[in-house]
């Protein structure tokens, strides 16, 4: 009988020690954190996935989780009903999504010029065709109208006089990722569509009529292209100039690498900047009040801001950025002046349509 009698207080005990710990959480005024959901364009996520940007986050209360897509299908095909905020890696497909979602406003935290990612032997061949110069500045400068002189003649890499470090039988292409999806071929299109449209900004249905054509090679003459710029960067580093001798990146992307000092940057990989090169402003709709809090934090939260500079992003405040350029001395551009804006969202769409008519 005392045995039983042992056994139910101590059964009686235990249930009020978990009782005890689980109102002691309840009342310890610590909130549980509000989830807030957004789908973002795949280059960010390395950054959200982030332990320490998570937990900046959950210091104000967050619990932020992501989904990628390509940023035109964002603007386009994606399900925003069931997300908190948008995160497309540009401005035309941010303010079709803010039309469309009458969302209020938007946030641009950061933001990436477009480079090209290549190799030394294969700039040493673009600088003998006359593409490539350097800029008296630290960097090296990708001539767009001289590039789209080459690509309209369809010059091959082994048909250039004294090639022998890269004979390959293919077109000398910038790849891109698939212009249908994606943010990364869209603003090189938009870049491309300035030179041919004669250095000026795409703006009506007949100057789209006149430059699709003369584009169309450029971007179709590549076969086949990943959805997403995480995915062709991935072939640029693990493959090498075999698979992607030059490639349309955002500048983050190859500077994170820089910045991480994490080996995948090898000696013979090159960072240079398209002239003109267009901003890609990764730009943030709100699509709820969580959605808001996560654009206020990253726009404003010093460390937030900071912890961005690390994945290669410019922000408001460059000292962080700069900092991190001086410390890795990484092949970074201090600053660009032949930049160009990007056409509004109707007539890139029609661009768009009007090369894939010429398929």
């Amino acid at each position: 009988m005392k045995r039983w009698v042992g056994v139910v207080l101590a059964v009686v005990l235990a249930g009020a020690v978990v009782a005890a710990i689980v109102a002691g959480n309840r009342g310890s005024g610590v909130p549980e954190p509000v989830v807030a959901r957004g789908v973002i364009g795949s280059e960010k996520k390395p950054f959200f996935d982030d332990p320490r940007v998570k937990a900046v986050f959950a210091e104000h209360g967050l619990r932020v989780e992501v989904d990628t897509a390509g940023s035109r299908q964002i603007a386009t095909d994606v399900d925003l009903s069931r997300y908190a905020f948008a995160f497309p890696s540009s401005v035309p497909a941010a303010e079709k999504i803010k039309r469309d979602r009458r969302a209020t406003r938007t946030y641009a935290p950061f933001y990436s010029p477009m480079a090209v990612a290549t190799f030394q032997p294969i700039a040493d061949l673009l600088t003998r065709l006359g593409v490539l110069r350097d800029s008296g500045h630290g960097y090296q400068i990708l001539d767009i109208k001289k590039y789209l002189e080459i690509a309209e003649k369809g010059t091959r890499w082994d048909q250039i006089p004294g090639n022998s470090v890269y004979p390959a039988r293919k077109r000398v292409l910038l790849t891109t990722t698939d212009v249908r999806t994606s943010n990364t071929a869209a603003m090189y299109l938009a870049a491309i569509g300035y030179v041919a449209n004669g250095d000026d900004v795409i703006s009506s249905a007949a100057q789209v009529a006149k430059v699709a054509p003369v584009l169309a090679p450029a971007v179709l003459d590549q076969g086949f292209s990943e959805s997403t710029s995480e995915a062709s960067f991935d072939d640029y580093l693990a493959l090498g100039a075999g698979k992607t001798p030059m490639l349309v990146i955002y500048e983050a992307q190859y500077l994170a690498r820089v910045f991480a000092g994490d080996g995948s940057i090898k000696p013979d990989m090159r960072l240079v900047y398209p002239s003109p090169t267009v901003h890609s402003k990764h730009t943030l709709v709100p699509l709820t009040e969580p959605g808001a809090r996560v654009g206020e934090l990253l726009t404003r939260d010093p460390e937030l801001l900071a912890l961005a500079a690390r994945y290669g992003f410019r922000t408001a405040d460059p000292k962080a950025f700069t900092d991190l350029v001086a410390a890795t001395r990484a092949p970074a551009a201090a600053q660009l002046v032949d930049v160009v804006e990007p056409p509004a969202y109707e007539h890139l769409e029609q661009l768009i349509a009007g090369i894939g008519a010429a398929r």
